[in-house]
């Protein structure tokens, strides 16, 4: 719902909103070495490891800083982004 009310303020543009709308549909199940992005796109990077607690540990492309984040604020990317 979020996303739907960015994108009608006008903070949002169409294709971003459509895309994270879209990605919440789908079911997340990734595994080490998916490539990933966050709902806006403006980070790519490859899952590292699953934690037990469903969180995903990832790192972005170009940076060797290990990020952890929620399954549900990532999206698969294509193999090459």
């Amino acid at each position: 719902m979020s996303a739907v009310a960015h994108y009608i303020a006008g903070v949002l543009d169409r294709d971003s909103m459509v895309g994270i709308v879209e990605s919440l549909c789908e079911t997340a199940s990734f595994q080490c070495g998916d490539r990933v992005k966050t709902l806006r796109g403006s980070t790519h990077g490859v899952i590292l490891r699953l934690l037990e607690d469903g969180r995903v540990v990832w790192q972005p492309d170009g940076s060797r800083t290990e990020l952890t984040a929620l399954p549900t604020s990532l999206t698969r990317a294509q193999k090459n982004p």
